[in-house]
């Protein structure tokens, strides 16, 4: 699968809160994403864009109330960018090709995986169980998911 863009057919289909989550930079309440209990192998694309982002072999429980990842499945489809809102120091993590707003990236992550806590609204995801992955045009990314 390429051609990975942001189109107003995909922004339509979008539910009010993932709407609010990926259009308008919200976040979902903790412990209440469709994908924070999600144990099942396969990856996680940007919902807008249809890109891939994060691999379940590289989700963990974190204990933050989002899921969270030690690591985007490829880098450059993951746009970091300075975020002092709320009175806060973030680091606000945004799809390369949609868009959306994901979530923010901290540094308090495991340090035997690289040390970073891709901490991701369920709502800016879609799940691509590892099954349909080669069927939905995932299948460079199969061998990056346990079986």
């Amino acid at each position: 699968m390429t051609g990975y863009k942001k189109t107003d057919e995909a922004i339509k289909k979008l539910t009010p809160e993932q709407f609010r989550v990926t259009q308008q930079s919200g976040t979902e309440r903790p412990g209440t994403g469709e994908y924070l209990h999600n144990k099942e192998p396969g990856i996680y694309v940007d919902i807008v864009s249809g890109e891939p982002l994060f691999a379940s072999s590289d989700k963990y429980e974190s204990g933050c109330g989002w899921p969270s990842f030690v690591k985007p499945i490829i880098p450059a489809h993951v746009v970091e960018i300075e975020d002092v809102s709320h009175g806060m120091h973030r680091v606000e993590v945004r799809s390369a090709h949609g868009d959306s707003h994901l979530g923010h990236v901290f540094p308090d992550g495991p340090r035997d995986r690289g040390g970073l806590r891709y901490c991701i609204n369920s709502a800016s995801l879609r799940f691509v169980p590892r099954d349909e992955m080669i069927a939905q045009g995932y299948g460079d990314y199969v061998d990056q998911v346990e079986e």
